[in-house]
């Protein structure tokens, strides 16, 4: 996992501190709702939320609520819209309806509710590379929460994140800067709690991560993803046989090895198509292909379109002109 997101990119900060007292509901919007008011062309957004205080549930629109108490975080990996609250008989507020004074207040407490029980929590986004984070966050369900609670690690972050966000309050210099580090520490250990409890017989990207073999083996993949692997030489460095590799790549990821190798090639050359000025010839060259022409071909039948023409396309695309929005008081775009 820490391969991958070496070239995901996460770029997080904290955008909501709230207190709300019972009944109280709430509810956030899709997260491509929410991309406009962080910086023109974003990628894709993940919401969470981290109780520090009380009680709440979360759910999606159209789904059964869980239970969430402090410690928890709750995260939206897809980005789908969801609806926090507690206490029964509050109307539920449309927070997509007040993005813009959400985003222009900044981290100041905001107070709601009816005045019973108290809960406070923060809220947080992080932006990736929309295609390159498709390996892992496919493997992720709509809507799951883990405890940050239940150790002394967990307990430093949580305490750290308080602390931050009452120093973004009081203005401190470098306290945006903190925080947006601590919101990216927060999403990673929220991930490998949620590895470290899955069921032995969980199949998919994560799992195969926790998997000694496959995690050697999708290691050496994402770190050298030029290299001219074979099932072979992966066998060896894992140090097991290729029988052995190639079994448990079909089991947890469903595919054998080497076509996972060739589709996170093609994803980092459609990254680098649309965030570089390389030629094809290049991007060709530093995924791991020959010539290319072998490039393109593979290019076309897995995107539909040739290198060059995709690279237009997506420039078009990014070129759609953004409204001007407002964050914490300043315009971004």
């Amino acid at each position: 996992m820490s391969e991958v997101l070496k070239v995901v990119r996460l770029d997080g900060a904290l955008f909501y501190n709230a207190e709300f007292s019972s009944p109280w509901s709430f509810r956030s919007p899709p997260s491509r709702t929410i991309s406009s008011y962080l910086q023109p062309g974003s990628g894709h957004v993940i919401i969470y939320h981290l109780l520090t205080e009380g009680r709440a549930h979360a759910r999606l629109e159209e789904g059964k609520s869980i239970a969430l108490e402090a410690g928890d975080v709750v995260i939206f990996p897809h980005g789908d819209a969801h609806i926090l609250e507690n206490g029964s008989g509050a109307e539920t507020v449309d927070y997509g309806k007040e993005l813009l004074r959400i985003f222009s207040h900044g981290l100041k407490a905001a107070y709601h509710g009816g005045g019973g029980e108290i809960t406070k929590f923060v809220c947080g986004y992080m932006v990736c590379e929309p295609r390159l984070s498709q390996v892992f966050l496919s493997g992720l369900p709509r809507l799951f929460k883990v405890s940050i609670r239940d150790d002394q690690a967990g307990g430093w972050l949580e305490n750290s994140i308080r602390f931050s966000v009452t120093e973004a309050n009081a203005a401190r210099a470098g306290s945006e800067a903190v925080l947006s580090k601590l919101s990216e520490v927060l999403f990673v250990e929220t991930l490998r709690r949620y590895i470290a409890r899955l069921p032995e017989d969980q199949s998919g990207w994560l799992a195969g991560a926790r998997d000694p073999e496959v995690a050697k083996a999708l290691a050496l993949m994402h770190r050298q993803p030029a290299h001219p692997w074979t099932l072979a030489d992966l066998a060896k460095e894992v140090g097991t046989s290729r029988s052995v590799v190639a079994e448990r790549f079909r089991r947890y990821l469903g595919q054998p090895p080497m076509t996972y190798l060739t589709q996170w090639r093609l994803q980092l050359a459609a990254q680098m198509l649309t965030s570089t000025s390389h030629s094809a010839a290049q991007v060709a060259s530093e995924v791991g292909y020959e010539s290319e022409a072998a490039f393109n071909r593979a290019f076309k039948r897995d995107f539909g379109l040739p290198p060059a023409r995709f690279r237009s396309r997506s420039k078009a695309q990014a070129a759609t002109p953004t409204p001007q929005i407002v964050r914490k008081g300043r315009p971004t775009g």
